[in-house]
């Protein structure tokens, strides 16, 4: 089976053959983690204009729990993606890249967070729910046809519902004291649930040279979309911004050091779909590609 899938500068797809093209003129290599039902097929255009911008550039879009797969539970998905990611790591001297998008970028902070050497330089989060997902969407109804958001938390926040990515992320605002015991993902990653290795995995997180939000209001399916930048509602759905979150304020997971440290990028684009965000020559130019140097 094919476990990633590299585009070389005219699209074509090239099974990788060992040659760090990369290495030679400069460029990191670049891993893409794609989100719910997604596959490598759907990043054919981002991994064009990598190498349209950096020629040579390995881009790497690993081929695993795609589409339907997507929804097996992201622990599961961090310790297969670790073990596809891990060699590619440790053959790139100097560091690779990560873009990922959607759901995948929960999956990276899951990898970041229990990788303990791992060499991830930017970590780029292409219009994933950092902070959680609280929305009636059309991906909702299709799981949840017969409930509102405000009843879905009786699956989610059940040993059935962790069993599912999407539960494993949803964060009902109303609903907190069921999230806190019932999470088995986000509220770890938070640190809003103290565990024993959260020293540990916020050590490992820091090693990141770079954390890059990307989100827009338009987005249509990450809700809130200020979500992408670690926003999100209180029990009166307002928004709390990133520096107003409890776990902010805690530096519960290192995301106040690398804003202090001047490691933390925001970008906010409006017209922009959630299903287009990697097709969007805009979203490439204005705020990825110097990100991959």
């Amino acid at each position: 089976m094919r476990t990633s899938l590299d585009i070389n500068v005219n699209g074509l797809l090239l099974l990788l053959c060992g040659v760090n093209l990369a290495g030679t003129l400069g460029y990191k290599p670049v891993i893409i983690v794609h989100g719910l039902f997604d596959g490598p097929k759907q990043f054919l255009m981002m991994s064009r204009l990598i190498q349209e911008a950096h020629p040579g550039t390995n881009v790497s879009v690993i081929d695993l729990y795609d589409n339907m797969a997507s929804l097996k539970p992201l622990w599961v998905q961090v310790q297969g993606f670790k073990k596809l990611l891990y060699p590619i790591m440790q053959e790139a001297e100097n560091g690779i890249h990560l873009i990922c998008f959607s759901q995948g970028g929960l999956i990276c902070r899951g990898l970041l967070s229990t990788l303990p050497d791992h060499n991830v330089q930017s970590f780029i989060s292409l219009s994933s729910p950092q902070a959680g997902q609280y929305g009636d969407t059309d991906i909702l109804k299709m799981f949840f046809p017969h409930y509102l958001k405000a009843r879905v938390f009786h699956v989610c926040y059940s040993s059935v519902g962790q069993k599912w990515s999407i539960c494993n992320f949803w964060n009902d605002p109303h609903q907190r004291e069921r999230f806190l015991k019932s999470s088995n993902y986000l509220a770890l990653l938070n640190g809003e649930r103290p565990h024993r290795e959260m020293t540990e995995w916020r050590k490992n997180f820091l090693r990141i040279n770079k954390l890059v939000l990307i989100g827009g209001p338009d987005d249509g399916v990450i809700t809130p979309w200020e979500s992408s930048h670690f926003g999100f509602y209180d029990i009166n759905e307002t928004i709390v911004e990133m520096k107003n979150q409890e776990w902010y304020g805690r530096d519960s997971f290192g995301l106040k050091t690398l804003h202090a440290r001047g490691d933390l990028a925001v970008y906010v684009l409006s017209g922009v779909k959630h299903g287009y965000w990697h097709w969007n020559e805009t979203v490439f130019r204005d705020c990825i590609e110097e990100w991959l140097t």
